[in-house]
């Protein structure tokens, strides 16, 4: 906005110089890049990211397999741990020996989180494995990713008006310091006695 009243003001104006109109001009021309080529950026890094994470999904959902464990023991010393998975971070879970059959028919036991609070012997729960049998976080889930692609055309967009901006104040710093040694350039042509002209000393 103040580009365009800045092109304005200085439209008629007696005391315009060209650097003036310049300057007004490379605001608008920023401006114009922050409305139309910002969002387009951010919105053609977003949907590459789309794509990028629901295929990704897609690839996890083929690959990671919810099994049924069986608990062995609790593993001695261990206290309820926050679930590294969860968003909120209040999913409580407690680490357990258990013994899972993997999608492949193989048989496996090992230490496992459990999503129990007082896990027992023979309590089952569910876990993410592999066709192998080895475990896996659980896989991304297409709500998430669409967040995650938002949240990357959104920094994209930033990003691009951040460019924009710094260009344009590295435009006017260099258009300022030529118009300030032009000055001292003039100043030093008009000499020390300057202001003494026609007073006779």
């Amino acid at each position: 906005m103040r580009a365009i009243i800045g092109l304005w003001r200085w439209r008629h104006n007696p005391l315009r110089r060209a650097t003036d109109l310049a300057e007004a001009w490379v605001a608008l021309g920023a401006l114009l890049l922050i409305l139309v080529v910002t969002p387009l950026v951010g919105c053609l890094v977003g949907a590459a990211a789309q794509g990028a994470l629901q295929k990704s999904v897609r690839e996890q959902r083929a690959s990671r397999h919810l099994v049924t464990a069986t608990v062995v023991r609790k593993v001695e010393g261990s206290s309820l741990d926050a679930d590294p998975e969860a968003a909120t971070g209040r999913d409580m879970r407690t680490r357990v020996v258990a013994d899972w059959t993997a999608p492949d028919g193989s048989v496996h036991q090992g230490s496992v989180m459990a999503s129990l609070d007082t896990p027992r012997p023979g309590d089952r729960f569910t876990m993410w494995t592999d066709r192998q049998g080895r475990t896996v976080a659980r896989p991304l889930d297409s709500a998430t990713a669409a967040t995650h692609a938002v949240l990357a055309g959104f920094g994209a967009a930033l990003l691009a008006a951040g460019l924009v901006e710094g260009s344009r104040r590295l435009v006017v710093w260099r258009m300022v310091r030529r118009r300030y040694a032009r000055w001292d350039q003039a100043w030093d042509k008009a000499g020390p006695d300057w202001g003494r002209t026609g007073t006779g000393s």
